[in-house]
């Protein structure tokens, strides 16, 4: 790893639970994210992974329980709001743009920053246009980054799957974010897809210093590139720890084995 140092928690959750009507899918849960690290939110199917991340990016409001984003405490925040606070994230099943090229994709993730407002887009005066330009170039770092130059003209519907799930990043990469939140990115990859990923993730954590949380079922891939992981199953928190500390965790290996289901 370059010299990325793993720096002060950015990110603190705290006691939060979660019901919809009368069931439960995350109860009491805290742990906390700090700033350059890869940390990952393992779990069986159900575990509540994909709920503990809908509540950090403002889709769901937890019943219970706070979220610390870099010193500011919230019960509850909207997307927008965690959006331009600097989180990202990708999404499991493809919200790409799919007649749309991969430059044009990528480019929406500029949106956030865009200053000038929409009728100076319109007519493209001098502001909008440099403006554009920079974005444009921003872009262009991020295709290049991701290997995808070959791609960038081509409606994103018609790329192979893996490559799809690279230009998903590459829009939330555009976002410049400070944290970004990555829902099953190798789900349905074959294994030579799942390593291209996996090295996209440690470059970016590597070279933007992003910090990465990361929802994955692949517990290989997990314990490989993960600073730290938590461990969630029947929404409660069952481990927390470096990738060996889970591993050997007693608790844990009974909710993968399925021994005490």
């Amino acid at each position: 790893m370059g010299d990325r140092k793993i720096g002060d928690v950015i990110l603190d959750v705290q006691n939060i639970s979660l019901r919809f009507g009368g069931v439960k899918a995350l109860t009491d849960i805290s742990f906390n994210v700090r700033e350059h690290e890869i940390r990952s939110i393992i779990g069986p199917n159900g575990a509540g992974k994909s709920s503990m991340l809908n509540c950090i990016n403002g889709v769901y409001v937890p019943q219970e329980g706070q979220i610390t984003f870099r010193g500011q405490t919230f019960s509850h925040m909207n997307s927008r709001q965690v959006a331009e606070m600097g989180v990202a994230r990708t999404f499991q099943n493809l919200a790409l743009f799919k007649g749309m090229s991969v430059i044009d994709n990528i480019m929406t993730g500029r949106n956030l920053k865009m200053k000038t407002n929409l009728f100076q887009q319109a007519i493209r005066w001098g502001a909008a246009e440099r403006e554009e330009s920079a974005h444009r170039e921003f872009v262009e770092h991020i295709i290049d980054f991701l290997e995808i130059q070959a791609h960038r003209k081509t409606p994103v519907g018609r790329l192979p799957y893996g490559l799809q799930k690279r230009v998903d990043l590459g829009r939330a990469l555009a976002m410049e974010p400070q944290v970004l939140l990555l829902d099953e990115p190798m789900a349905g990859m074959n294994v030579e897809e799942k390593q291209d990923m996996c090295r996209f993730i440690l470059d970016v954590n590597d070279e933007f210093g992003t910090t990465i949380v990361l929802i994955e079922h692949d517990m290989g891939v997990v314990m490989d590139i993960s600073d730290r992981v938590v461990v969630l199953d029947y929404g409660k928190k069952i481990g927390d720890g470096a990738p060996d500390e889970v591993r050997a965790n007693e608790d844990v290996i009974r909710a993968y084995l399925g021994t005490s289901h």
